[in-house]
C-alpha cells in the first residue's frame, strides 16, 4: 500500500524553525521528484519547493534562503527545514511525489496536480507562525 506518512509541523514564534518530515511506503522515493506545497486559510495550494529524481531543486521566491527540500533515499524520506518562519508561512503543508511533479508544478500549478489526483500525497500538517 502506498502512503505517505508526514510528521512535524506546530506552532512556532516568527523567526523560528521547524521541520517536516515525509516518510514513503509502498514505493521508492528514489525515482519520484518530491515536493512540498502548502494551503494558506483561504487561499489555493501553492508550491513551495520541488526535488526531482536527479536533485535539481525549484523553490518558491519567498521561501528561498530560509527553506530547504533534502531527501533521504536510504531512509525513504523528504525533509522540509524551514528556518526564519514568518507568520505568512502559516498554512497546512503537504507533502507529494510523482516521477513528474516538479515540471508539472512548474507549468500547471500546484492545483493542477491535486485536482488530477495522480500525484502520492500525504495527508497534510499543520504549520503555524505567530508573530
Amino acid at each position: 500500500q502506498v502512503r505517505l506518512v508526514q510528521s512535524g509541523g506546530g506552532l512556532v514564534q516568527s523567526g523560528g524553525s521547524l521541520r517536516l518530515s515525509c516518510l514513503a511506503s509502498g514505493f521508492s522515493l528514489e525515482y519520484y521528484a518530491v515536493g512540498w506545497f502548502r494551503q494558506a486559510p483561504g487561499k489555493e495550494r501553492e508550491g513551495v519547493a520541488c526535488m526531482n529524481h536527479v536533485g535539481t531543486i525549484e523553490y518558491a521566491d519567498d521561501v528561498k534562503g530560509r527553506f530547504t527540500i533534502a531527501r533521504d533515499n536510504a531512509k525513504n524520506t523528504v525533509y522540509l527545514q524551514m528556518n526564519s518562519l514568518k507568520p505568512e508561512d502559516t498554512g497546512v503543508y503537504i507533502c507529494a511525489a510523482d516521477p513528474m511533479l516538479c515540471s508539472t508544478a512548474r507549468s500547471m500549478g500546484a492545483e493542477f496536480i491535486f485536482r488530477r489526483g495522480e500525484a502520492y500525497r500525504g495527508p497534510g500538517t499543520q504549520v503555524t507562525v505567530e508573530e
